[in-house]
């Protein structure tokens, strides 16, 4: 392991660990007062997020919000085009999670996401479940974090070939498993509990070294 990389990253932990923390805050504070409506935009921008750029996410779900809850496929695709890479796949999508979370839990959203006492099964559902298009295990982690969930490793390819550099894995291929994911999750929470820096801090620290920003 790059010891001399350890060290500097520790101490731009120290620098940014503020700012680092009062974000992590702005998500826990969602978490306890989000109606259901604001938890459906918060996995709107994780969805939107999936193979672009978290700025465009941003832009594109603040350019749709208006319409997400009762806008049909259209009014949602027309609210994207101009901002988003892909508005017709991304408009079918939330429309289709919308549509099965009215149908079959009443869009009561926090009482879903709240019934699951395991996280791994928490993650699992929105990760693997089949009215949920869209999101894998990174998108369910960067909305469970996002929402205020503790413990989730956001296995992007930023983090990814972070873990590659610094030998922790063999191959910076971003996992396709639930197993592999699970398998450098457990390792990234190895390494933030070697460094000393907690794994939800440390994956937004990971973010802003290669970004140069902290976002959500």
């Amino acid at each position: 392991m790059n010891h001399n990389f350890i060290s500097k990253l520790q101490d731009s932990y120290e620098k940014k660990k503020q700012i680092i923390r009062s974000r992590l805050n702005d998500f826990k504070q969602i978490k306890k007062h989000a109606t259901d409506e604001k938890l459906f935009e918060e996995l709107t921008f994780c969805i939107l997020a999936a193979g672009t750029s978290a700025r465009m996410a941003l832009r594109s779900t603040e350019a749709v919000k208006d319409v997400l809850i009762f806008g049909d496929f259209n009014q949602i695709k027309s609210s994207l085009t101009g901002y988003y890479r892909y508005p017709n796949l991304r408009a079918y999508h939330l429309i289709q999670c919308r549509e099965y979370l009215k149908t079959e839990f009443d869009f009561n959203i926090k009482d879903l996401i709240n019934k699951f006492k395991n996280p791994i099964e928490r993650r699992g559902f929105l990760a693997k479940s089949e009215g949920i298009k869209g999101i894998g295990f990174k998108e369910a982690s960067h909305f469970l974090r996002n929402i205020g969930f503790s413990g989730y490793a956001i296995l992007d390819k930023h983090i990814i070939n972070y873990l590659f550099e610094l030998d922790l894995i063999g191959s910076n291929d971003v996992p396709s498993s639930e197993n592999r994911y699970l398998e450098i999750e457990n390792i990234l929470k190895k390494f933030s509990k070697d460094i000393g820096i907690d794994i939800d801090e440390l994956d937004l620290l990971l973010w802003s070294e290669k970004t140069g920003e902290i976002l959500k």
